[in-house]
């Protein structure tokens, strides 16, 4: 059982509003840096253990400084979270950039920064060349195939978009390395929202045998396996949390089994989690504004999917909880929705929760990665603001609401901007 808490009293979360209206994301740093320290222990024993935060998850340099104390550096798809890592300073190798689809700017800053370029496609390898430079150390991103199953997020290997193939990566490192690379890595991120020990084990056999084939063949020491992410956390109650004291003993067995015979035993390791460092650690905090009662009961909410996307794009349960009415009779059956011009604009569907009254506050759990990230303007809606809840107690704005004047500051048309 994962027991869902909100880390503030009814009195403390009323006096919040009064400050911050609703709705708003609000974060916990006492969670957010035990999350990190959990990770980390189970890799204590690995070489030159690094986790990357993956910014996608909370692009905020407030979260990614605190990871960053911790000894986070960060993995990085996009010129922003680039310049985010660079602005909550994290530097050189520290921060790694996944390519996708990557255009020149990124690639350009990413070597200004001393960043390590994983790149996600043989063809990249030129247009790196002439847009960039090569660097000194390169990776390469591995799609395994039939050889994983992958899940609903991240999809099927076979049918997503990231990776080299196995004969496209033998190529690719052996031209890297006649083109001047120095140093290489293996990456690959082939699942996400996965809690079952066996699929990280697979995902750690995979890669320590393509190290080995690597040396053989190409006569190539990796610096270091970037084993991915896909860290889930349990979004019900009824779910249980990674165990990462057996993840992390399963792949030292591994490491020692596969690697170590072949001398590939100073070989670093890398992680790239966002969900499993700041998921559970995050809240987005509404209040219930209308009831609608017809085919069904509606409660509607002054948020909206353009706060938080999951439960409309992959049907993700987010458990709810209603201020006040915690221990209450769930004797009532809701979709609790936003105001979008959309029908999946819904949190949940035929959900059991307490009686809802109009002006009650509703808590969503588990909105600290790709909740605020996954925002967007549609309707017009506007981006809520992102609380701090720091290890004293105190409340710290780490991002405004955005305005309607943000919102049409970037339109250009006759008349000016609306008054």
């Amino acid at each position: 059982m994962n027991e869902k808490t909100f880390p503030l009293s009814i009195e403390e979360t009323h006096a919040l509003i009064e400050r911050y209206p609703t709705p708003f994301h609000i974060y916990d740093e006492a969670t957010i840096r035990a999350n990190f320290r959990r990770l980390r222990d189970a890799f204590a024993w690995a070489p030159g253990f690094r986790e990357h935060f993956a910014v996608k998850a909370l692009p905020n340099p407030r979260i990614v400084q605190i990871l960053h104390e911790e000894g986070a550096g960060t993995d990085c798809s996009s010129l922003a979270e680039l310049l985010i890592s660079e602005a909550a300073g994290v530097t050189g190798e520290e921060i790694m950039l996944t390519s996708n689809d990557t255009p020149a700017d990124e690639f350009q800053k990413a070597r200004d920064l001393g960043a390590v370029i994983n790149l996600d496609d043989i063809t990249h390898l030129d247009y790196l060349a002439k847009n960039a430079g090569l660097p000194e150390v390169l990776s390469f991103r591995y799609n395994p195939g039939d050889l994983i199953e992958g899940n609903d997020i991240i999809g099927k290997p076979m049918e997503a978009k990231y990776g080299l193939t196995r004969p496209q990566l033998f190529e690719a490192y052996a031209r890297a390395r006649e083109m001047g690379v120095q140093h290489f890595g293996l990456h690959t991120m082939v699942i996400s929202a996965e809690r079952r020990t066996g699929a990280f084990l697979l995902t750690a056999r995979i890669m320590f045998e393509l190290a080995v084939e690597m040396k053989a063949r190409l006569g190539i020491h990796p610096a270091f396996i970037n084993l991915g992410g896909g860290f889930g956390i349990p979004y019900r109650p009824e779910e249980s949390p990674v165990n990462y004291t057996a993840v992390g003993a399963g792949i030292r067995r591994l490491y020692n089994e596969i690697l170590a015979p072949v001398g590939l035993d100073d070989v670093a390791l890398r992680t790239e989690s966002g969900r499993a460092m700041t998921g559970d650690a995050g809240w987005l905090v509404s209040t219930a504004i209308h009831r609608k009662d017809t085919y069904k009961h509606y409660i509607g909410l002054d948020s909206c999917m353009a706060n938080l996307m999951r439960p409309a794009m992959y049907g993700a349960y987010h458990h709810i909880t209603v201020l006040g009415k915690e221990n209450a009779p769930a004797d009532h059956i809701y979709d609790i929705t936003g105001s979008l011009c959309e029908n999946n604009d819904k949190f949940a569907i035929d959900r059991a929760l307490p009686q809802i009254d109009i002006g009650d506050v509703v808590i969503i759990h588990d909105t600290g990665a790709h909740g605020s990230a996954m925002g967007f303007n549609y309707n017009g809606k506007l981006h809520c603001a992102e609380l701090l809840r720091r290890t004293d107690g105190s409340i710290e704005l780490i991002r405004r609401a955005q305005t309607i004047d943000d919102y049409f500051a970037t339109l250009k048309y006759d008349g000016g901007l609306m008054q």
